[in-house]
Protein backbone atom coordinates (compact mmCIF):
# COMPACT_ATOMS: atom_id res chain seq x y z
CA UNK A 1 0.00 0.00 0.00
CA UNK A 2 3.07 2.58 0.87
CA UNK A 3 4.75 1.86 -2.34
CA UNK A 4 1.26 2.67 -4.37
CA UNK A 5 0.51 5.76 -2.06
CA UNK A 6 4.67 6.77 -3.26
CA UNK A 7 4.26 6.32 -6.75
CA UNK A 8 1.09 7.87 -6.89
CA UNK A 9 2.49 10.56 -4.94
CA UNK A 10 5.82 10.50 -7.66
CA UNK A 11 3.65 10.59 -10.20
CA UNK A 12 1.55 13.74 -9.05
CA UNK A 13 4.88 15.47 -8.21
CA UNK A 14 6.41 14.43 -11.66
CA UNK A 15 2.99 15.62 -13.29
CA UNK A 16 3.48 19.22 -11.43
CA UNK A 17 6.66 19.72 -12.63
CA UNK A 18 5.90 19.31 -16.27
CA UNK A 19 2.93 21.25 -15.94
CA UNK A 20 5.52 23.85 -14.52
CA UNK A 21 8.00 23.35 -17.39
CA UNK A 22 5.44 24.37 -20.14
CA UNK A 23 6.27 27.55 -21.05
CA UNK A 24 3.04 29.91 -21.04
CA UNK A 25 4.72 33.00 -21.38
CA UNK A 26 3.40 35.19 -24.58
CA UNK A 27 5.49 37.70 -24.36
CA UNK A 28 7.01 39.29 -27.97
CA UNK A 29 11.15 40.21 -26.70
CA UNK A 30 14.01 41.08 -29.09
CA UNK A 31 17.32 41.56 -28.16
CA UNK A 32 20.23 43.25 -29.45
CA UNK A 33 23.25 40.45 -30.35
CA UNK A 34 26.27 42.83 -31.25
CA UNK A 35 28.42 40.36 -30.38
CA UNK A 36 26.86 37.25 -32.11
CA UNK A 37 28.27 35.04 -34.40
CA UNK A 38 26.76 36.98 -37.82
CA UNK A 39 27.73 40.76 -36.36
CA UNK A 40 31.33 38.57 -35.92
CA UNK A 41 30.83 37.51 -39.47
CA UNK A 42 30.50 40.77 -40.86
CA UNK A 43 32.82 42.80 -38.75
CA UNK A 44 35.53 39.90 -40.01
CA UNK A 45 34.57 40.32 -43.69
CA UNK A 46 34.61 44.28 -43.21
CA UNK A 47 31.38 43.23 -45.29
CA UNK A 48 29.57 46.60 -43.41
CA UNK A 49 27.07 47.24 -40.26
CA UNK A 50 24.78 44.63 -39.13
CA UNK A 51 22.31 44.99 -36.72
CA UNK A 52 21.37 41.64 -35.01
CA UNK A 53 18.97 40.45 -32.82
CA UNK A 54 17.39 37.65 -31.13
CA UNK A 55 14.15 37.30 -31.79
CA UNK A 56 11.18 35.51 -29.72
CA UNK A 57 7.77 35.43 -31.15
CA UNK A 58 5.13 32.85 -29.39
CA UNK A 59 1.55 32.08 -31.20
CA UNK A 60 3.60 32.60 -34.31
CA UNK A 61 1.17 31.21 -36.06
CA UNK A 62 -1.46 33.93 -35.42
CA UNK A 63 0.98 36.74 -36.11
CA UNK A 64 2.23 39.09 -39.05
CA UNK A 65 5.61 40.64 -38.28
CA UNK A 66 6.86 43.61 -40.34
CA UNK A 67 10.46 44.73 -40.56
CA UNK A 68 11.18 48.16 -42.05
CA UNK A 69 13.65 50.68 -42.58
CA UNK A 70 12.66 54.14 -43.01
CA UNK A 71 14.17 57.34 -44.53
CA UNK A 72 14.53 60.79 -43.32
CA UNK A 73 15.71 64.07 -44.57
CA UNK A 74 16.05 67.19 -42.65
CA UNK A 75 13.21 65.66 -40.44
CA UNK A 76 10.98 65.03 -43.49
CA UNK A 77 9.77 60.93 -43.91
CA UNK A 78 10.50 59.35 -47.40
CA UNK A 79 6.94 57.95 -48.65
CA UNK A 80 8.07 54.86 -49.23
CA UNK A 81 10.34 52.58 -46.97
CA UNK A 82 14.10 52.04 -48.25
CA UNK A 83 13.90 48.30 -47.15
CA UNK A 84 11.00 46.11 -45.54
CA UNK A 85 9.93 42.80 -44.94
CA UNK A 86 6.78 41.52 -43.41
CA UNK A 87 6.27 37.87 -43.19
CA UNK A 88 3.91 35.61 -40.49
CA UNK A 89 0.86 32.93 -39.88
CA UNK A 90 4.15 30.42 -39.45
CA UNK A 91 3.42 26.89 -39.20
CA UNK A 92 4.86 26.49 -35.84
CA UNK A 93 3.41 27.55 -33.01
CA UNK A 94 6.21 29.97 -32.01
CA UNK A 95 9.31 31.02 -33.58
CA UNK A 96 12.78 32.32 -32.41
CA UNK A 97 15.94 33.38 -33.93
CA UNK A 98 17.85 35.89 -35.50
CA UNK A 99 16.08 39.12 -36.94
CA UNK A 100 17.80 42.19 -38.31
CA UNK A 101 19.21 44.08 -41.42
CA UNK A 102 22.22 44.26 -43.36
CA UNK A 103 24.27 46.55 -45.05
CA UNK A 104 27.06 45.16 -48.01
CA UNK A 105 29.48 47.78 -49.37
CA UNK A 106 30.48 46.46 -52.40
CA UNK A 107 34.00 47.07 -54.01
CA UNK A 108 32.30 48.82 -57.22
CA UNK A 109 30.77 51.75 -54.85
CA UNK A 110 27.34 50.08 -54.53
CA UNK A 111 25.44 49.76 -51.22
CA UNK A 112 23.37 47.00 -50.36
CA UNK A 113 20.22 46.29 -48.06
CA UNK A 114 19.13 43.07 -46.50
CA UNK A 115 16.96 42.20 -44.00
CA UNK A 116 16.02 39.20 -42.08
CA UNK A 117 14.10 37.20 -39.56
CA UNK A 118 13.41 33.01 -38.03
CA UNK A 119 13.30 30.67 -41.36
CA UNK A 120 12.88 34.33 -43.79
CA UNK A 121 14.93 36.88 -45.81
CA UNK A 122 14.67 39.80 -48.43
CA UNK A 123 17.27 39.38 -51.27
CA UNK A 124 19.28 42.50 -51.15
CA UNK A 125 18.57 45.60 -52.86
CA UNK A 126 21.13 48.27 -53.97
CA UNK A 127 19.70 51.52 -52.33
CA UNK A 128 18.44 53.93 -54.81
CA UNK A 129 20.86 56.62 -55.95
CA UNK A 130 18.60 59.47 -54.31
CA UNK A 131 18.54 57.39 -51.05
CA UNK A 132 20.42 58.78 -47.67
CA UNK A 133 24.40 58.65 -48.34
CA UNK A 134 26.30 56.74 -45.27
CA UNK A 135 29.42 58.85 -45.95
CA UNK A 136 31.13 61.32 -43.89
CA UNK A 137 29.36 62.47 -40.11
CA UNK A 138 27.41 59.54 -39.48
CA UNK A 139 26.91 56.55 -37.07
CA UNK A 140 24.94 53.71 -36.75
CA UNK A 141 23.23 52.14 -32.95
CA UNK A 142 21.05 50.22 -30.92
CA UNK A 143 18.36 51.66 -30.14
CA UNK A 144 18.20 49.18 -26.99
CA UNK A 145 21.20 47.35 -26.17
CA UNK A 146 20.34 46.66 -22.39
CA UNK A 147 17.70 43.98 -21.57
CA UNK A 148 15.69 41.96 -23.73
CA UNK A 149 12.53 44.63 -24.93
CA UNK A 150 9.32 43.28 -24.97
CA UNK A 151 6.93 43.94 -27.96
CA UNK A 152 3.21 44.75 -27.59
CA UNK A 153 0.87 43.66 -30.35
CA UNK A 154 0.06 46.67 -32.98
CA UNK A 155 3.18 49.15 -31.37
CA UNK A 156 5.53 50.39 -33.33
CA UNK A 157 9.56 49.95 -31.78
CA UNK A 158 12.48 51.81 -32.82
CA UNK A 159 15.64 48.65 -32.87
CA UNK A 160 18.40 50.72 -34.75
CA UNK A 161 19.33 54.64 -35.98
CA UNK A 162 21.18 56.09 -38.31
CA UNK A 163 22.46 59.41 -38.18
CA UNK A 164 23.96 61.85 -39.96
CA UNK A 165 24.62 65.04 -38.03
CA UNK A 166 27.76 67.10 -37.51
CA UNK A 167 27.56 65.69 -33.60
CA UNK A 168 25.92 62.04 -34.41
CA UNK A 169 27.48 60.79 -31.13
CA UNK A 170 25.48 62.64 -29.02
CA UNK A 171 23.26 60.66 -26.63
CA UNK A 172 19.84 60.43 -27.12
CA UNK A 173 16.89 58.22 -25.89
CA UNK A 174 15.47 56.83 -29.43
CA UNK A 175 12.49 55.71 -27.73
CA UNK A 176 11.42 58.84 -25.71
CA UNK A 177 9.23 60.37 -28.95
CA UNK A 178 10.28 64.22 -27.86
CA UNK A 179 13.96 63.01 -28.54
CA UNK A 180 13.16 61.12 -31.59
CA UNK A 181 11.98 64.71 -32.63
CA UNK A 182 14.63 66.68 -31.77
CA UNK A 183 16.89 64.23 -33.26
CA UNK A 184 14.86 64.12 -36.65
CA UNK A 185 14.97 68.22 -36.72
CA UNK A 186 18.47 68.58 -35.84
CA UNK A 187 20.35 65.96 -38.14
CA UNK A 188 20.97 66.00 -41.88
CA UNK A 189 20.01 62.52 -42.61
CA UNK A 190 18.28 59.65 -40.73
CA UNK A 191 17.74 55.90 -40.71
CA UNK A 192 15.44 54.01 -38.37
CA UNK A 193 15.22 50.41 -38.39
CA UNK A 194 11.20 49.44 -37.25
CA UNK A 195 9.39 47.01 -36.07
CA UNK A 196 5.61 46.04 -35.47
CA UNK A 197 3.90 42.66 -34.61
CA UNK A 198 0.33 42.69 -35.55
CA UNK A 199 -2.68 39.45 -34.71
CA UNK A 200 -4.26 37.91 -37.86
Amino acid sequence: MKLIRLSLMLAFILWIMAGCSISTDDNITIEARPDSTYSNTFNELSLGPLFDFHFTLPNADQRWVRLWVESYKDGVKEEEPLSELSYGLSHNESEQGHLGFGIINTNEGNTLFFLYGPETRSAPERVPANAVTMDGMGSWRYANKEDPMELEIGETEILAVYRKAENAMRNFDFREKEQLEQLLEEDSANLLLKIRVEER
